[in-house]
């Protein structure tokens, strides 16, 4: 069987190639063709992707982002597809589940939501559930940096804090909306928002939200 990280994968490299190399995603600064690259960097130059949490590491970051994205766009397309090389950790289905699940979903969504004709995809059930599973896991890790108290809500009232303090901000809608609105897209996740309005303004607007 299929895992959700497999199908989210084939689905970004199929998105990506379909809009090509120079369309826009939602990654500030980023068309298709840097995403692509930072995708490929992550799964085979791990020297390179502690960059994204390292500061020490960035100039190697940057280095390697160059070197991929100078690549070919239909190899690195390819790479996306094949997956990770023979002997990385991601070849591990546990780990792969875990780390690719959402970082697929939510590229998917950068490429999907940029483009002016863009519509929700229908997620079905089990699927929502594995995100606010995954949700659960990190929402203190992506709203640490939040302006405001910060709660996240399922239609069906199962809630988790993702940062606390006051005056606090219920964020309510979907996981896969709630996901990437935690994880610094709130322009383009449908989801409602209450609380005071000048806290409502602060969260829309804050940078500091994922990681």
């Amino acid at each position: 069987m299929s895992t959700f990280a497999k199908r989210e994968r084939l689905l970004l490299a199929d998105l990506l190639e379909t809009a090509g190399p120079d369309a826009p995603t939602l990654c500030e600064g980023w068309l298709t063709r840097d995403l692509a690259a930072h995708v490929v960097v992550r799964e085979r130059r791990p020297d390179a992707a502690g960059g994204l949490l390292i500061k020490q590491l960035s100039s190697r970051l940057d280095k390697a982002m160059d070197e991929f994205t100078a690549k070919p766009y239909e190899e690195l397309i390819q790479l996306i597809r094949t997956g990770p090389p023979r002997f990385s950790p991601f070849q591990l289905k546990q780990l792969d589940e875990a780390s690719n699940t959402i970082e697929f979903y939510v590229h998917t969504e950068d490429v999907r939501r940029a483009q002016e004709d863009w519509s929700p995809r229908e997620l079905d059930p089990v699927f929502q559930d594995a995100l606010w599973s995954r949700l659960e896991r990190t929402a203190r890790l992506m709203g640490r940096g939040a302006p405001t108290g910060l709660v996240l809500r399922r239609p069906d009232g199962q809630t988790v804090v993702a940062h606390r303090g006051t005056p606090v901000v219920t964020v309510t809608g979907e996981p896969s909306e709630l996901l990437l609105f935690s994880y610094g897209r709130q322009s383009a996740a449908k989801v409602d928002l209450d609380g005071e309005e000048e806290a409502i303004t602060k969260l829309h607007e804050a940078k500091a939200l994922g990681i």
